[in-house]
């Protein structure tokens, strides 16, 4: 029997291709408006979808990664992923909310007790996709001087491994009954359950212990995008599901398979692919503007994709992040196309079973590593 697997989708924008917004029923004027985002993580729910990703950045999208490409004929500018996804908490009810947040120049004290927040907003959904920023025109926003590019990659996945960690302890420095709300004795908190995190590694020093009560998940899901050795090292070392990018079946497997031997602990290993279904839309497109991506990209039917998903979950993979083409289109293939070619082969749920994102994944409850009882 085939063993279900998990699926996600990666919004950003348009869609991925770089001419989506030109596409008939694209709706570029609604991209910087709250509708539009509700009704794409809406349509990813009806779904029953786990998760959605929202891309963000600190610079304007470029096709160069070393500059600002200086195009006018693509989509540039976006809102802030977080806080998209804490607008949409509280009007979703069941999937998965999973902004990116960059490392790199931000302070985890912050970032902690946004995606904290965000996960009291959705009831235990927030998930957390780490990025770093090695681009020099990022930089410039920030430091002049910082090392950028492919030489940096070493030292920003450290200062991001750093980053998650005091994020994580940040989250835990709470524990779980910390809260005693007596008012008959006027106590609001037990101080005993409240830790410092007194967190010292190369890139920060965090005292703690956060403002914000330990996350109705406990540890809400860390999530990342991954290429290469180091990147892989990182992920396995600090997250809960790693996306990687094979371009075919034995790829899949290889990379699980070396993912998978940088850690002792679980970890779940997805693959990103780029997906179109209308052949006719993606050749119009691509005579106005050329598609490239990391990940594999996919042109054909629901029915040959829900092939294709099988055969590389069996290779070794947990799951899928799609990348819609073009949006809502595509999107809207997956669910009324994709899932149902799934289901009818017992590889995707039909309902959701679960309240949190993590009971979605299938992850086990976060233990405190302050509370009484806990081993490191």
């Amino acid at each position: 029997m085939t063993q279900e697997l998990h699926l996600a989708v990666a919004l950003d924008g348009a869609g991925w291709h770089p001419a989506a917004w030109r596409a008939a029923g694209a709706r570029p004027a609604d991209l910087f408006t709250t509708a539009y985002w509700l009704q794409l993580v809406r349509e990813a729910e009806r779904g029953t979808l786990d998760l959605v990703t929202i891309e963000d950045s600190l610079g304007l999208q470029s096709g160069d990664f070393m500059a600002l490409d200086g195009r006018a004929d693509r989509v540039k500018g976006r809102l802030d992923a977080l806080l998209i996804a804490a607008r949409i908490a509280p009007v979703t009810r069941h999937i998965g909310l999973v902004p990116t947040v960059t490392t790199t120049y931000t302070e985890p004290f912050h970032v902690s007790t946004q995606l904290a927040t965000l996960d009291y907003l959705s009831r235990g959904r927030a998930g957390w996709r780490v990025q770093v920023s090695g681009r020099p025109n990022e930089s410039r926003h920030f430091f002049g001087n910082r090392t950028t590019g492919m030489e940096a990659i070493d030292e920003l996945f450290a200062e991001a491994a750093d980053h998650v960690e005091a994020v994580r302890r940040l989250w835990d420095s709470w524990e779980d009954d910390a809260e005693i709300r007596d008012v008959a004795t006027g106590r609001f908190v037990d101080r005993d359950k409240l830790h410092y995190t007194d967190f010292s590694g190369e890139y920060f020093s965090v005292k703690g212990p956060s403002i914000t009560p330990r996350p109705p998940q406990g540890q809400p899901v860390v999530t990342a995008l991954a290429h290469q050795r180091v990147p892989y090292e990182f992920a396995a070392a600090n997250a809960d599901v790693v996306f990687v990018t094979p371009a075919d079946a034995g790829q899949a497997a290889a990379i699980a398979a070396e993912v998978r031997s940088l850690t002792d602990r679980p970890i779940q290993v997805w693959a990103d692919v780029v997906v179109f279904f209308d052949a006719a839309v993606k050749a119009r497109l691509d005579s106005l503007d050329q598609v490239s991506s990391d990940a594999f990209s996919f042109t054909g039917t629901p029915e040959q994709l829900a092939d294709l998903l099988v055969e590389w979950q069996a290779a070794g993979l947990d799951g899928f992040r799609l990348r819609p083409g073009v949006l809502p289109a595509d999107l809207t293939a997956i669910v009324d196309g994709l899932v149902p070619q799934l289901r009818t082969r017992g590889a995707f749920r039909s309902a959701y079973q679960e309240t949190t994102l993590r009971g979605h994944l299938g992850l086990p409850a976060a233990p405190n590593r302050y509370a009484a009882g806990v081993t490191a």
